[in-house]
This record gives structure tokens, C-alpha cells and sequence, in this order.
């Protein structure tokens, strides 16, 4: 005599597909783990009724993010600009700094960050060999929420070049050049200097282009200085610092301005302002970060 067909995970028509596929995961240990993923499953089974994309459709779609996994390389990470252009990693760090408001906004840590910078002085340069380009002097303060300084604060510096290439795109620019960290002094203070660093668009030889010209957006982000403050006893701060008169200043391909992160860059004739030393026009941005109380930890390079 054959035995009754059990049911309870086979799939009968579309409204039972989601869930059957939720009991299968219903043993799941992780209770946050089990909420995600219980989550993802069902806004996507909602994306594909709504939208009831075609085989073809799924097929093209699946061969999207297979060509963005093998487009990351050791200098790359495709993935990464993948949630940048969608707005996924801006929105991630909005979400998570609204509750947190009397510290400094995050930003995104981008493709383009690197383990092991150099360590410098207080006022020495990050410019590594011949970088031409108008001269940047940078100083700022890191300080808690009290408005006090943070003292021995890790803080972590890298740029775009003023012809807007990072030194790892770049053949004709030193190892490490532009990059850069420092140890702030008793008053939480830091300064270096370096040069004005220049808009550029986002890679656009893979999938992620493609994707961009479909869409027919621009690949440009505006001048920016990347920022990692680490401090022990509080939460770490991964941020950005835009230029205020900076070409695409209010379409950055990425999201990731807020009016919290755009500073002054004040221009100065040679001879003139704080560093009359200087023999040629140069630039100055004055910076302050507010840390909250937390767990220091560092990011994880999406390149090597």
C-alpha cells in the first residue's frame, strides 16, 4: 500500500512558495540570523510578484551578480560599488547614525581603503614622491560627546589624487602615497598636510558600469578626504569630508554626501592666511570628530 505524499514543504502554486520556504527555515539557532534571513526571503518573494520577472529576466539577472563576484580581484571590489550605487551602503550608515546624532556622522568606507598606512608626525605630509597639485593643510580635533578631547586617537587619512586616482590605480603614484595616519596630542588635536584631491568617477569597466549607463547616470563622486578615527573606549568612526565647492557636490554616484560632511575648503593666496610660507595659492580645512562611547574596532579592507 503506498504511503501518503507529505506536503508540508511542497510548493503548490505561487502564494504557498514563500511560506514553504520560511518552515524550511524555521530551525534556525541565530534568533537574529533567523529574523534576516526570514526577511530577505520574504521582500524578495515580494519583489518577484511584483515585478514577475520572466526566466529570461531571472537568468539575466543572475548572470549580473555572477559577473560582479568575478570582477573583484585583490585591488577591487565590485561588490562593494555594487551596494554603493544602489544606495544600500549610504542607507546602512544612515540608519545606523540616527539614533546617535551628537557624534559625527558616518560615511562610507569605499572601495578603495587599504590596510597598513604609514605612520607620520603631527604636520608631516601624506604625499609620497612628486604628487603636484594645490597644497591642503588639514587640522582638526577629535573629541567625545562631552566636547572633550580624546587623546591618543588613531586617526586615518587617505584620498584621490588631484588627476582623481587613488595611488593603487594608479602606476605613476608611489606605494601608499596619499595615505596616511596620525596620533592626536593632548588637546585631541591633528594635522598633516597634503594636496587637493580631486572628483572621479567610480570604476566603470564592469558590471557595475553597465548597469550605470542603463540607467544613464554619471560615474562621478565629488572631492572628498576619507576618515577612520579609532580611539580606545569608543565606537569608531568611519567618515568623509567633501569639498563645498566641489563639482557634483548634489549627485554623487554613490550618495554618500550629507550636509554634515561637507567642509570649507578656504583658498589662500601665496604668502598669505595661517601658512604664508607658502610660494603658491593653497587650501586649508579645519575638522572636527565627536566620538560616541563604544566598542574601538577596524574595518576590514575590501582590497588588499
Amino acid at each position: 500500500m503506498d504511503r501518503p505524499v507529505q506536503c508540508s514543504n511542497i510548493v503548490t502554486d505561487a502564494t504557498s512558495t514563500t511560506a514553504v520556504v520560511l518552515a524550511a527555515m524555521e530551525k534556525t539557532a541565530d534568533p537574529r540570523l533567523k529574523g534576516i534571513l526570514n526577511a530577505v526571503v520574504r521582500h524578495a518573494h515580494a519583489f518577484l510578484n511584483e515585478v514577475k520577472l520572466t526566466d529570461d529576466e531571472f537568468e539575466r539577472g543572475l548572470d549580473f551578480i555572477r559577473r560582479v563576484g568575478l570582477t573583484c580581484t585583490d585591488s577591487h571590489n565590485e561588490m562593494v560599488l555594487l551596494a554603493d550605487v544602489l544606495g544600500l551602503s549610504t542607507l546602512v550608515k544612515v540608519l545606523n547614525n540616527a539614533a546617535h546624532e551628537e557624534r559625527t556622522g558616518g560615511a562610507l568606507l569605499g572601495p578603495f581603503y587599504r590596510a597598513g598606512s604609514p605612520r607620520y608626525e603631527q604636520g608631516h605630509a601624506i604625499v609620497q614622491g612628486t604628487t603636484l597639485g594645490p597644497p591642503l593643510f588639514v587640522s582638526g580635533h577629535v573629541l567625545d560627546t562631552n566636547r572633550q578631547p580624546i587623546r591618543n586617537a588613531r586617526v586615518e587619512v587617505w584620498q584621490a589624487s588631484p588627476v582623481g586616482l587613488y595611488e593603487n590605480q594608479d602606476p605613476q603614484q608611489p606605494e601608499m602615497n596619499l595615505r596616511g595616519h596620525f596620533f592626536t596630542d593632548a588637546q585631541g588635536a591633528v594635522k598633516f598636510r597634503s594636496v587637493r584631491p580631486a572628483g572621479y568617477p567610480v570604476p566603470t569597466q564592469g558590471p557595475v558600469g553597465d548597469l550605470l549607463r542603463l540607467q544613464k547616470r554619471h560615474p562621478y563622486r565629488p572631492a572628498h578626504l576619507h576618515f577612520v578615527v579609532v580611539a580606545q573606549g569608543y565606537a569608531t568612526l568611519i567618515s568623509q569630508i567633501f569639498a563645498d565647492d566641489a563639482e557634483y557636490l548634489d549627485s554623487d554616484v554613490v550618495f554618500g554626501v550629507t550636509r554634515d560632511l561637507v567642509g570649507e575648503f578656504e583658498r589662500h593666496e601665496a604668502g598669505t592666511g595661517p601658512h604664508p610660507q607658502t610660494q603658491e595659492p593653497y587650501y586649508t580645512l579645519e575638522c572636527v570628530f565627536v566620538l560616541g562611547e563604544g566598542v574601538s574596532t577596524y574595518p576590514t579592507p575590501p582590497i588588499k
